[in-house]
């Protein structure tokens, strides 16, 4: 039987992957996650996607490996992973009452047999307070999220809506990537 690695730590993308009911395990890749200002959203994390990918590759050249990248952009900037309290401030004051995108990057590796996509996202959020802000720095969750929010945690109470795939504001487009494996062959193994 084929193994399936996720080239993630994100508990996030480890819960969302335990939904195609495939067995998986998890590598952590440490990737370097730089990357040239001049390329677009959508090529951004699909090369990090990849670049974990293949780093895990390498330590497991038998098995399935997905890596994935999550970018928010507001008005053309990218917010990544804040670095500090005041950064994760900064990013939500500069979400609230506006509409960002979220694009999340996957790559499948199978031996030579590579794939990429990626899936763009659109948020709106309401206005947000001061006091809205504090409070949610204060719960400790936007410190390790693209954008300082988490959409499946308390950052849902700034979100007024969505338009795209849900799961991939989450980090792992589950939807897509059951396809993508299913049409490389690579789906879920006969019971």
């Amino acid at each position: 039987m084929l193994h399936l690695v996720l080239a993630s730590a994100s508990p996030r993308r480890k819960e969302l992957l335990q939904k195609l009911n495939i067995p998986f395990s998890t590598f952590s890749p440490h990737a370097d996650e730089s990357f040239s200002p001049n390329l677009s959203p959508n090529e951004i994390v699909t090369m990090l996607a990849l670049r974990k990918a293949n780093m895990a590759s390498a330590q497991f050249p038998e098995s399935i490996v997905i890596g994935s990248d999550t970018i928010v952009v507001n008005n053309d900037k990218v917010l990544g992973k804040p670095a500090n309290r005041q950064e994760a401030k900064q990013m939500l004051e500069q979400l609230s009452g506006q509409t960002h995108s979220v694009y999340t990057g996957v790559a499948v590796v199978y031996g030579k047999i590579s794939k990429t996509f990626y899936e763009k996202t659109d948020v709106e959020f309401w206005e947000l307070s001061d006091a809205d802000i504090e409070r949610y720095l204060d719960s400790g969750e936007p410190f390790d999220k693209a954008g300082a929010y988490g959409i499946q945690g308390l950052g849902a109470l700034h979100v007024k809506s969505i338009k795209g795939d849900y799961y991939a504001v989450v980090g792992l487009p589950i939807s897509r990537l059951s396809r993508t494996l299913s049409s490389m062959g690579l789906g879920s193994p006969p019971e």
